[in-house]
């Protein structure tokens, strides 16, 4: 892949988790795509089973909104940093940093490795 292929394929991605377009997600991953949260402790394998998790997460968090702060592509990678912002179950505005380090397989994502401080975020709106 070149690089304007590569930067093509990591907006589309983006575009689509942040859309909640599951579909078209899906058709942007191999079958066999692994994603793991390590902060989480959530990894699962296999296409079906990452559109059922990413299905969970966008439903648990409906209005989560990403900021890039930056893209690092390689050959066959994109490493994103990101700020993630949301709000909890009870109201609290939160939002924390993060990178996702995107692996590339005949133009497609085989595998998606989230490192964050999601189990520490920083509490938004505070009444004074």
């Amino acid at each position: 892949m070149d690089r304007d292929e590569l930067w093509h394929l990591a907006e589309a991605y983006r575009d689509a988790w942040v859309g909640h377009d599951l579909d078209a997600l899906l058709r942007l991953v191999t079958p066999d795509v692994v994603f793991h949260n390590y902060t989480a402790a959530e990894r699962v394998e296999g296409a079906e089973r990452f559109r059922d998790h990413v299905g969970g997460i966008q439903a648990r968090w409906p209005d989560t909104e990403f900021r890039e702060r930056r893209v690092h592509l390689g050959a066959d990678f994109a490493a994103v940093e990101w700020i993630a912002t949301a709000t909890r179950a009870d109201g609290t505005r939160v939002e924390w940093d993060g990178i996702d380090v995107i692996e590339i397989r005949d133009g497609l994502v085989s595998g998606n490795y989230v490192y964050s401080s999601s189990h520490a975020p920083r509490t938004l709106d505070v009444e004074q």
